[in-house]
């Protein structure tokens, strides 16, 4: 596994079924065939209507998630249907694969204006490790992040972030009323598949009060804590 030394052109290895990206896996092929049912429609549309999917059809929850290497198998995620932007990054980009659409996992810090105070708590302040997707899609590569639904965004008062398979779909600038939402601080590269052993140093460096020992999360519940 590695970061962006993967050469641009070496599509194959960024189109292979892994350990995490396992789209081989028969609850990933059942994702994507519910998705995807005309298997003749261009690659862009594929990883737009999985992007949708991703986003909306798997919820996105911060707590009581498992960041054990089996919960953050694309496979897994799929069937418990909620988790974090790592969690729904993973499926995405291992759907994507499935569809023959080359993919990345991307990895940064940002500084996140709109979460809850329990979560700030927990997080250990307002700058998260961050995950999202990298698609290579008409001959270029395009940054995708299909993780605050709409349910959630209605109830924190931001606009869903859009995707057309053309430009990069990277976060949220300003909420529903022009407040700064989410800036990016420092990206830590792409990878051809999870990174477990880096990315579970970075949660525990920095967010050290959010795992268990087990590497569970705390529990709670995102959406619950948007009127507070």
């Amino acid at each position: 596994m590695s970061a962006t030394t993967v050469a641009a052109d070496d599509h194959a290895n960024l189109l292979r079924s892994t350990e995490f990206l396992d789209y081989e896996a028969p609850e990933i092929r059942s994702f994507v065939d519910r998705v995807i049912k005309d298997k003749d429609t261009s690659a862009r549309e594929k990883a737009v209507r999985l992007y949708y999917a991703v986003r909306d059809d798997v919820f996105y929850e911060v707590y009581g998630t498992d960041l054990s290497r089996t919960g953050l198998r694309a496979s897994s995620i799929a069937v418990q249907g909620q988790g974090f932007c790592l969690h729904k990054s993973v499926l995405y980009a291992a759907a994507v694969r499935a569809v023959g659409v080359p993919s990345r996992l991307v990895f940064g810090d940002v500084r996140n204006h709109l979460a809850s105070d329990r979560l700030r708590e927990h997080i250990g302040g307002d700058v998260f490790f961050h995950a999202l997707t990298s698609v290579h899609l008409d001959g270029r590569w395009v940054k995708a992040t299909p993780v605050f639904n709409k349910m959630l965004c209605r109830l924190y008062g931001m606009t869903p972030l859009e995707f057309d398979g053309t430009a990069d779909s990277l976060y949220h600038p300003f909420d529903g009323d022009g407040r700064r939402h989410m800036e990016f601080l420092q990206m830590h590269g792409e990878f051809d598949d999870l990174p477990y052993e880096f990315v579970m140093s970075q949660m525990r460096a920095k967010h050290p009060k959010f795992l268990s020992g087990s590497g569970t999360v705390a529990s709670g519940s995102l959406a619950d804590e948007a009127g507070a």
